[in-house]
């Protein structure tokens, strides 16, 4: 290799100079990084609480989320995040969501965008961080305020083609935040192969749903492929919010991503 580049530096050097033209020399190429690529992995996305657009039930709270997967040798991750909530009387619901970091950590959790979304108008904004994304997206909300919103736990009894068996059980009432709350946990026990699992698994879900807000106050998940989920509303203030929260935030580029409608037909001649 030295050789070589020797040669190269002593043909240079035996061109004359007047048989060359002048150019400039190009500037030399910063040395190409490799580009890392790895196999595996996943992509997670934690669901939160429902909150349907129920008219004549403001409300403002905080929502606290933990979750918490179990690992091999028996030790375990913990998540968390707190995020505001806030629903008007007209069914309009304002939310904020955040990063979930890790419990006692030193990484602070940011919050990436809030949505909007009006049951009268149709719309869902979708406003990110001020901080991160200067835009407000505009997409259909399909929901409606007179729209019937449950939450009850399936009935007791076998799934269809053998899947398994579900068991629901009522945990009666208490007070969550003020407010009272009916409990349900219901626990689904799946036979082997639903999931690609060799032998039995079961799921189970508690949650307390308060009538007066159309909501679940508590909910709890407990799966073996995820890990055990916690939502709890504090901070519960029963009265109308800041009507501003419903309002895209000021300075942001609006893009309106729903479909432009049809043209009208041309009035027959």
């Amino acid at each position: 290799m030295r050789k070589h580049a020797f040669f190269l530096l002593s043909a240079t050097l035996l061109i004359p100079c007047a048989a060359r033209p002048q150019v400039q020399a190009p500037a030399a190429r910063p040395p190409q990084q490799p580009i890392h690529l790895e196999d595996g992995g996943m992509s997670e996305r934690l669901e939160s609480i429902v909150i349907p657009p129920k008219p004549q039930a403001p409300f403002t709270c905080t929502l606290q989320t933990e979750w918490v997967r179990t690992l091999a040798d028996g030790g375990t991750i913990t998540l968390v995040n707190e995020r505001r909530i806030a629903r008007d009387g007209n069914g309009r619901v304002y939310q904020e969501r955040w990063w979930l970091v890790p419990k006692n950590g030193k990484q602070k959790s940011q919050m990436e965008f809030i949505q909007i979304t009006d049951p009268q108008k149709h719309t869902l904004y979708s406003c990110g961080a001020l901080s991160n994304n200067h835009v407000c997206e505009i997409t259909p909300y399909m929901a409606t305020a007179s729209m019937p919103y449950t939450f009850s736990g399936r009935p007791s009894g076998p799934l269809p083609n053998d899947a398994g068996y579900v068991i629901n059980e009522d945990l009666g009432k208490q007070l969550v935040s003020g407010v009272e709350a009916t409990g349900t946990r219901e626990s689904v026990t799946y036979n082997p192969g639903q999931f690609g699992n060799d032998r039995k698994m079961t799921v189970s879900k508690e949650f307390w749903y308060s009538p007066q807000l159309g909501l679940n106050l508590i909910s709890k998940r407990s799966d073996p492929r995820f890990g055990s989920q916690t939502f709890t509303i504090t901070n519960l203030t029963l009265a109308e919010p800041d009507p501003q929260l419903f309002e895209p935030p000021a300075g942001l580029q609006i893009i309106d991503r729903r479909s432009p409608p049809e043209p009208a037909p041309a009035p027959a001649n």
